[in-house]
């Protein structure tokens, strides 16, 4: 029973949405463009509180974690729909910073992301900074990041918008 509205042009983005989604579930959230999405994976990702309604993981609000930083470190992978990519940092840098809160060592972190950069397919461009990529490289950068701390949850706002069919 989450809802959310925006002071700012009194824009109701939810209004006593409920889902459930269990371990292991894929699942789609679609809708025309303002019907709430981004807000929705903002308040299941612990980025935003609801103005009414709870949000749980695995049986615990969210409003009652006392530390919602390590809770999303630990627990989430974020693909945003802007990337959100640190533009004076190199590809495999960008994929690392997840990992810094982690007890990896630079070597393995460094390690870690190559492996996932190779993984998605642009080993080859580790080295470039994102503004020297093209949005689809970007992308994918993004989603590397994202599963750096193999997080039980990944949330992704329009995760494969920029990439072509075999991407």
């Amino acid at each position: 029973h989450v809802s959310k509205t925006y002071p700012a042009g009194d824009v109701h983005a939810l209004v006593d949405v409920s889902l459930s989604i269990e371990a292991g579930e894929y699942v789609a959230v679609m809708g025309t463009s303002g019907s709430g999405k981004s807000t929705l994976l903002n308040m299941l990702g612990a980025l935003d509180e609801p103005d009414s309604g709870e949000v749980y993981f695995r049986g615990q609000p969210l409003s009652k974690h006392a530390n919602l930083d390590r809770f999303r470190s630990e627990t989430l992978g974020f693909v945003f729909q802007s990337f959100h990519l640190l533009p004076v940092l190199t590809a495999i840098e960008n994929v690392q910073i997840p990992m810094f809160e982690s007890s990896l060592s630079a070597h393995a972190r460094q390690q870690k992301a190559a492996e996932l950069l190779e993984l998605i397919g642009i080993a080859h461009r580790r080295d470039h900074l994102p503004q020297k990529m093209s949005v689809g490289e970007r992308q994918r950068v993004a989603l590397a990041r994202a599963l750096a701390n193999d997080p039980p949850l990944l949330l992704a706002d329009e995760p494969t918008g920029n990439l072509d069919s075999t991407n």
